[in-house]
């Protein structure tokens, strides 16, 4: 590729991983919150896909040869951190807001990694480091998380506003 398009793929491919670590943690974390739960078996096994998605990311950089921005992936846990400081009518502890919160950021973070996927798909055409059909299973296994989460959200709509 040429200089810019590296650089340009670069800092597209940093940013997500940025999004992808505060995603991983919001998981986590909220999988924690859940365990013993009715919803606890369904987002531990999120926050486990999840993160191996945020590791198959990093490895594709490595194969890329894109660097990891070390700032950048402590950018987004620390956004994550940041982002548990919502008004959601329980400022020092967890609302029922807070999982329609929580569940609607990591459905907007599923559909980034989609979108990342989608466009590593397209570049694979001409870049034979990466991997066109791992690139359909991580699309294939987005959408299925998308569905999930949807699922998810509903419920905790359902528990809030009945």
């Amino acid at each position: 590729m040429p200089p810019t398009r590296v650089s340009m793929l670069r800092i597209y491919l940093n940013d997500h991983l940025t999004g992808a670590t505060a995603g991983a943690e919001l998981l986590r974390r909220t999988a924690g919150t859940h365990r013993g739960g009715p919803l606890g078996p369904e987002l531990e096994e999120l926050a486990r896909e999840v993160a191996e998605d945020r590791q198959e990311l990093v490895e594709i950089m490595v194969r890329l040869g894109v660097p990891v921005r070390q700032a950048r992936v402590t950018a987004g846990w620390v956004a994550e951190k940041a982002g548990r400081l919502k008004l959601n009518g329980g400022l020092l502890s967890r609302s029922p807001l807070s999982d329609v919160l929580e569940l609607e950021a990591m459905r907007l973070g599923v559909q980034a990694k989609t979108a990342c996927w989608r466009t590593l798909a397209v570049l694979a055409d001409g870049e034979p480091r990466l991997d066109a059909g791992r690139l359909a299973e991580l699309l294939d296994r987005a959408a299925a998380q998308a569905r999930r989460l949807e699922a998810l959200s509903a419920r905790a709509v359902s528990q809030v506003w009945g």
